[in-house]
């Protein structure tokens, strides 16, 4: 393939081949940052996509996930590793078991252990770039701290690119090993890329070559003008409605600023769609009469419940996940031209001309407060629509490519 670069205001890559490994495998059921990536680079490269390698533990265990089983046959089979799934983009299945070494006490030893699994995983992506005829690859690693921390010396790349989108320390299973072993990793990247301020200056301490990228969102569902059905389990719930849609984790949401809210004005409806975690389940808050449970919608049906909301919230804990993380739901709170409350964050600074942010619990009522009384205006509704709209997946590539166009430039 060959190596072209149109040097213009917006440098695009084309005619490259770009191999992409990720904590999260393409057969995974919901989106991910990594999968629009890999689909707006294929517009003009050919890209091919590794699914995350199957640890034997979870070979040998039953495992419900329909892509998993698929893999785990794959495995035993060894036929159809590489399925094309795009124009010029392909997914593909690593046959070579790795161990599970998370337990491993010591970072020295698990790092031992870790490069004899990223050989073998490393093994297996030679075999594919060879069948497919792949040539000076850019490796691009969406934030995979273990199986990618070896593969720039194993598999030579042209460049090496670390994608920074999440602070996976902050978990539990990362945090062992992870605070050692990713400032390593940014370090020796060619060149690191995050989508949200905080985590560029996060990884500018260890590597200078490091550059925020923006973040794309598939906003096509959020259209205020293609809404017009109000979901059945909402008719009943008077306003004013304050309202949040996502995923109840307790590791990300505080569920006292709820609580704050809901014993504020007894008026105010507060409806929560999305699933519940454990620490949700068995809260104070199912006691409150004005604290409503949808549960779990579609991706589809999401807009139709923000239209009707009269504030959108985003209560986030302050912590290591989440200062950094760019808040996705923002962007489709503001395509639907909803005024918003979110907690103030390194990441949410951004956001900051559209949206209201509280610095502590305590704020959240007098803020909604403020909305609820001089929210409305068209120029105001139209604006936070044209912010949403601005963070594409198109731009956000544009400004990869950049980043890269320079490093092959300089280097």
């Amino acid at each position: 393939m060959g190596n072209d670069i149109i040097k213009d205001k917006q440098p695009l890559i084309k005619n490259r081949d770009f191999v992409i490994i990720s904590i999260q495998p393409w057969y995974y059921e919901l989106g991910s940052n990594c999968k629009n990536i890999a689909l707006e680079l294929a517009k003009h490269n050919r890209v091919l996509y590794i699914n995350i390698p199957i640890t034997r533990k979870t070979f040998y265990n039953k495992n419900e996930s329909s892509g998993v089983k698929k893999h785990c046959k794959i495995i035993r089979t060894k036929e159809k590793q590489i399925e094309q799934i795009g124009d010029q983009l392909w997914q593909f299945y690593p046959t070579s078991l790795i161990e599970s070494i998370n337990w491993i006490p010591f970072t020295s030893a698990f790092s031992f252990a870790n490069r004899l699994n990223n050989r073998r995983f490393a093994s297996d992506i030679k075999k594919a770039i060879e069948e497919l005829g792949f040539n000076n690859i850019i490796l691009f690693n969406d934030n995979d701290i273990y199986n990618g921390f070896y593969l720039k010396e194993l598999l030579s790349p042209s460049l090496y690119i670390y994608y920074m989108r999440d602070f996976l320390q902050g978990y539990s299973f990362w945090k062992k090993h992870s605070s050692i072993l990713e400032p390593k990793l940014i370090k020796k990247a060619d060149i690191v890329v995050t989508n949200s301020l905080y985590y560029r200056d996060y990884c500018m301490q260890f590597n200078p070559e490091s550059t925020y990228i923006g973040q794309g969102c598939k906003l096509s569902l959020f259209d205020p003008e293609k809404i017009n059905v109000i979901p059945g389990d909402l008719q009943q719930i008077s306003r004013p409605r304050i309202g949040y849609v996502g995923a109840l984790d307790s590791s990300r949401l505080d569920h006292k600023i709820i609580q704050i809210i809901a014993e504020q004005n007894s008026k105010w409806q507060i409806v929560l769609v999305g699933p519940e975690d454990e620490t949700f389940r068995i809260s104070e808050l199912h006691k409150f009469p004005n604290i409503h449970f949808l549960g779990s919608k579609t991706i589809d049906q999401l807009p139709s419940y923000i239209k009707e909301f009269d504030v959108c919230i985003n209560p986030q804990k302050i912590n290591f996940i989440t200062n950094g993380n760019y808040p996705l739901k923002i962007d489709e709170y503001l395509a639907m031209g909803k005024s918003t409350v979110a907690t103030k964050t390194k990441a949410m600074e951004l956001f900051a001309p559209y949206v209201l942010l509280a610095e502590k619990p305590e704020d959240y009522p007098y803020l909604i407060e403020q909305l609820l009384a001089n929210d409305g205006k068209e120029a105001t509704i139209q604006s936070r629509i044209s912010f949403a709209q601005s963070h594409t997946w198109e731009n956000s590539i544009k400004a990869l490519y950049e980043t890269i166009s320079k490093y092959l430039y300089t280097y």
